[in-house]
């Protein structure tokens, strides 16, 4: 299986959109700033994954949501959390 997630930095409120076949090591790495890209970010919260069988499937999901309008559907899939 592999999963497209979002994770949400606290710090910048801005999203981290990311693709792994073990959510809850990528997540951890994240968490424990061995991820570049969101080291400076933390603390991060996973708001939101999704699970794909086909590795192919989830890379241009993973691609899609980095667009803006796919940034536009998570925040629509994703309204009533980040109105809270």
């Amino acid at each position: 299986m592999y999963f497209v997630y979002v994770l949400l930095s606290t710090k910048d409120n801005r999203f981290y959109i990311g693709f792994t076949d073990n959510i809850e090591r990528r997540y951890d790495a994240h968490c424990r700033g061995e991820v570049i890209s969101t080291k400076n970010r933390r603390p991060l919260e996973l708001i939101f994954y999704e699970m794909h069988r086909s590795k192919h499937d989830a890379l241009r999901r993973e691609s899609y949501f980095k667009t803006a309008k796919g940034k536009t559907t998570l925040r629509q899939i994703l309204r009533e959390y980040l109105e809270e």
